[in-house]
């Protein structure tokens, strides 16, 4: 189930390169501005794609890591890590 407010986030970090610049010196100000629960919260401070990602749209998603610096292949490599840890689950 996707979120609003992450996804609003995301997609107004897309929109506005100012925010974006904003949002990498001080996250915890910037997400003060959104309604994002507690461990969501949470899970973007630490960067956690395994909680994030079922939230918002993929497209955002690669975006959003973009915007906080992680490298694309580190990125890849925690969906495939979430992908094969639910393979795991269900077989």
């Amino acid at each position: 189930m996707t979120d609003y407010w992450v996804s609003k986030l995301f997609f107004d970090l897309q929109q506005d390169a100012k925010l974006a610049a904003e949002y990498r010196a001080d996250m915890p100000g910037v997400l003060a501005r959104y309604e994002i629960k507690p461990d969501v919260r949470q899970a973007l401070l630490e960067d956690d794609v395994g909680k994030i990602a079922p939230l918002v749209n993929a497209y955002l998603l690669r975006f959003y890591f973009q915007i906080r610096g992680m490298p694309q292949d580190e990125f890849i490599a925690r969906l495939h890590a979430l992908k094969a840890e639910k393979g795991k689950a269900h077989g």
